[in-house]
């Protein structure tokens, strides 16, 4: 899938549909994120970034008039208190969810492209498995990741433009989207693209354009509702 996608999904579309196929790089994806989290997460400096970014989410909320000081202090007590707690749990529930999740929803968007927009032939199985091969570049996504934090200490550094960002602010929206104008987002997209155009008989060009034009439209909504 990293070498030669197109040789991959080439094989792929005459083969009958194997919960294998997506299952596995799910599972690779989920243990590599959970060995990656608990290496971060050990680390002082993201400790303290994280910290930091919970008690401005808090005076933020007093500076509205939302809170007042004593409630604030509640607040950052409770925050320490069961903080760690929350940030164990979505470090080891949340890559559960993502990886196995992944393969059925970005499944349905690619057959709702290839099978009902571009009118190609597309079984939502084997939309599956595209969605879940492509997840393989997600394991290397995930130990580049680790690596990145690891040597800048910026929890949101990546392949992407929020690593020369001086004071990354997640509640800024421009840094948010130079967050997430990531390069291995790009290959990813890039290769389930070209699945799709394998599986489904329809244009390159066109099962790329439109997976990445679904990627824009959900990721914008979401940094919008941010």
């Amino acid at each position: 899938v990293i070498a030669a996608p197109g040789e991959v999904f080439e094989r792929l579309r005459p083969a009958r549909p194997r919960v294998a196929t997506w299952l596995v790089p799910a599972l690779l994806l989920i243990v590599v994120r959970w060995i990656g989290s608990a290496i971060v997460l050990s680390q002082p400096s993201v400790k303290q970034q994280i910290s930091d970014m919970q008690d401005k989410a808090i005076q933020q909320q007093v500076d509205k008039g939302k809170l007042t000081e004593d409630q604030a202090k509640q607040a950052r007590a409770a925050t320490e208190r069961f903080g760690n707690i929350g940030m164990a749990v979505g470090a080891y529930a949340g890559p559960v969810f993502g990886a196995l999740l992944t393969p059925f929803w970005w499944g349905f968007l690619l057959w709702l492209i290839g099978a009902k927009i571009l009118k190609g032939t597309c079984p939502y199985l084997k939309a599956v498995e595209v969605a879940g091969l492509a997840n393989m570049i997600g394991v290397l996504t995930a130990i580049l990741k680790t690596l990145l934090i690891l040597i800048t200490g910026n929890l949101f550094a990546g392949a992407n433009l929020a690593v020369v960002i001086s004071g990354f602010d997640a509640s800024n929206p421009l840094h948010s989207v130079l967050a997430n104008l990531d390069l291995m987002t790009f290959w990813v997209l890039g290769v389930r693209g070209l699945g799709l155009a394998k599986v489904s008989g329809v244009s390159t060009g066109k099962a790329v354009g439109w997976t990445f034009g679904f990627w824009i439209l959900i990721t914008g909504s979401l940094i919008g509702f941010a």
